[in-house]
């Protein structure tokens, strides 16, 4: 076998090994068998909210399973066609098992990637909320490009995108915005990218043009339905009411319409200004705030299973996920993952899927990279 069909097969073997361990491989084969049986009971439909939440998970484990041995054979038939070529001493027949073997090298980190969105809410929407950091005018046009960043991968993937709050800096960018994106596993893919973004570039705010380094954060939480119950008190409540406002005029009214919600036994605070209706307003900002809530659960219970938990307060040195260096050389470097960019521009115009590929693999084999940060 050719160095180049070698390389395909371990991409493809590598990332169906991921697969069969985000299944439990063993565990999912005999789930499905189960499930399939009750599928074919009578009774079934007797629950019908049951017999519903039995046949999706049955048409999702069938279809995982069902992608890992198509994938599986189809190598086979390639590895199968290029020997038989090469055995012949006919270049076109391996060129074509080789050609076959890139395709599914291509298919297989993608079926990869659909296959990690297993978690309770990956389907959702959700919600992007990013915040600036410690640094003023700096600190706040960065949130904005990461704003624009985030609105750009969505639009890619063929996501709805609302601006639900938004809150211009004093000169220029923004103090805080909320995104929310409308389409499958929406959250599913986006939520790996909650935590502390770094930029270091020279300041177009600077007339000496120094280097600069800026701060924000990023929060992603997933849209909840009503079939998810999360208990919140009034009394833990502060209700304030503003003056909405927005960039370049937009969402700007003249009536205290804008809601912000501050759960005080948690320090969460959610804001919605994307209506006219002081009411709206609050019901969106309830939603989110339940979102966010029903997120930290689902953090908390993670990180005890990993044995992790220390909550990021700090938007600042130490907490970083992510850097992005535009000065005095171009890169952008994840530091859970070690994943670079030489192309920061294209990153930063939406081309996040190998960073979120990467966070997502990682989230399933646990592996714990060591990475440098980058100056």
């Amino acid at each position: 076998m050719r160095a180049e069909g070698q390389a395909h097969i371990d991409r493809i073997e590598a990332a169906l090994s991921l697969v069969r361990q985000s299944l439990d491989w063993e565990q999912a084969l005999r789930q499905l068998d189960e499930l399939s049986a009750r599928v074919e009971d009578p009774t079934l439909w007797d629950d019908p909210k049951e017999a519903q939440a039995i046949m999706r998970e049955q048409k999702r484990l069938d279809a995982a399973i069902g992608t890992v041995r198509e994938i599986s054979s189809e190598m086979a038939d390639a590895v199968e066609f290029i020997e038989m070529g090469e055995a012949e001493g006919d270049d076109e027949i391996v060129n074509d098992g080789l050609a076959s073997l890139a395709r599914l090298a291509e298919r297989a980190d993608a079926d990869k990637v659909q296959a990690l969105l297993a978690g309770e809410a990956d389907a959702n929407d959700t919600y992007v909320e990013i915040h600036a950091g410690a640094g003023g005018t700096e600190s706040q046009d960065w949130a904005e490009m990461l704003f624009r960043m985030y609105g750009r991968w969505a639009e890619r993937r063929g996501f709805k995108v609302e601006t639900v709050e938004y809150q211009a800096g004093e000169q220029a960018g923004i103090k805080s915005a909320t995104l929310l994106l409308k389409g499958e596993n929406a959250y599913g893919y986006a939520k790996t990218e909650s935590g502390v973004h770094r930029l270091v570039r020279i300041s177009p705010y600077d007339s000496s043009a120094r280097r600069h380094t800026s701060f924000s954060s990023v929060w992603v939480y997933p849209v909840i339905d009503d079939d998810i119950d999360i208990e919140i008190n009034e009394s833990d409540l502060k209700i304030d009411t503003y003056r909405a406002s927005g960039a370049g005029g937009q969402h700007v009214n003249t009536t205290d319409s804008a809601v912000r919600i501050t759960h005080q036994p948690t320090g969460i605070v959610v804001a919605s200004q994307n209506d006219r209706s002081q009411h709206k307003n609050r019901a969106t900002a309830m939603g989110m705030l339940k979102a966010r809530l029903f997120e930290r659960e689902m953090a908390e219970r993670e990180a005890a299973a990993s044995g992790e938990y220390a909550e990021k307060t700090e938007i600042g040195w130490g907490h970083q996920i992510r850097s992005y260096v535009l000065q005095p050389y171009q890169m952008v470097k994840d530091l859970r993952t070690g994943t670079t960019s030489s192309a920061p521009d294209d990153v930063l115009d939406g081309a996040l899927d190998p960073f979120i590929s990467a966070a997502l693999a990682q989230r399933v084999t646990g592996e714990k990279v060591e990475v440098d940060d980058v100056e």
